[in-house]
């Protein structure tokens, strides 16, 4: 199947309650080496396959929002983004990553089929015109400062460039200092533009700014969220999972233990076909 065809499989309409069943965007914080992911991208993958799900791998090829210098940031970037692109080709699932600056969204869109916008840069202009114009679909994270209603300027930007594959993925609000809550109005809010929403459950869960310069979270809540999310019609669910969170490079705090996103899936589809049956 060719790339852009994977592309096209899982994004060009995707509304709750249509097709087969909620997109999902799952995967590892980082790359962290090949055997960890190709084993994460496989053990997803099918899972994707058993709950009919749409998916999207997910993994960033380098960490550029880091707390404290010493923090890993990645094992190279061409290294790391030709991994991905064998997991694309492995597995024939699309495979998303962040970039960070209008030069990495070409580079990046040579080895990967869609392109990531991370929150703290959902207002930078350069950036979302370089990665609408590398004709990659593009997930634009909603800033933790941002409103829900904002976000349509965001997505405008990406359109008014030529590319409308665009996805918005709520991820969380600013809540004090170190941590952060969800609105689920925004969810529907921001579906009114026109394009599949998303919900960041892992992120949403983190515990940022803390004293000791790595993040926290609630890892404990990832459930409970991922539920709220699928009940008020999300379009699709993003979490991150690690064979072993505690050991992993990035983002261990908030992210899902591999072995049990199996269980995790089998309850979110149920909840799904329940609640669009109502």
């Amino acid at each position: 199947m060719g790339k852009n065809n994977r592309i096209d499989s899982v994004i060009p309409a995707i509304r709750y309650g249509d097709g087969e069943g909620f997109l999902l965007i799952a995967g590892p914080c980082v790359v962290e080496g090949r055997d960890m992911l190709m084993h994460i991208a496989e053990h997803i993958q099918n899972l994707s396959e058993k709950y009919r799900l749409p998916f999207v791998f997910k993994a960033s090829y380098r960490k550029a929002n880091r707390s404290r210098m010493d923090s890993f940031t990645g094992i190279g970037d061409y290294e790391a983004l030709s991994m991905l692109k064998e997991a694309e080709e492995t597995f024939g699932m699309p495979v998303i990553t962040d970039v960070h600056s209008p030069e990495e969204a070409g580079m990046a869109a040579e080895y990967v089929s869609l392109l990531q916008v991370p929150a703290f840069l959902s207002r930078q202009t350069d950036l979302l015109l370089a990665c609408a114009r590398t004709g990659c679909p593009v997930s634009i994270k909603k800033g933790q400062f941002a409103s829900p209603d904002s976000m349509k300027y965001a997505a405008e930007k990406v359109a008014e460039a030529g590319n409308n594959r665009i996805l918005i993925t709520e991820r969380g609000t600013t809540f004090g200092y170190q941590d952060l809550v969800v609105d689920f109005r925004g969810i529907p809010v921001m579906q009114q533009f026109g394009y599949p929403v998303i919900l960041d459950v892992t992120h949403s869960l983190q515990q940022p700014n803390q004293s000791g310069g790595v993040t926290g979270g609630r890892p404990d809540m990832i459930e409970s969220l991922a539920k709220a999310g699928i009940a008020i019609g999300a379009d699709g669910i993003f979490l991150e999972t690690h064979p072993e969170p505690a050991r992993a490079q990035s983002d261990g705090a908030n992210m899902l233990p591999l072995d049990q996103l199996d269980r995790l899936l089998r309850k979110l589809t149920q909840l799904r076909e329940v609640v669009i049956n109502m």
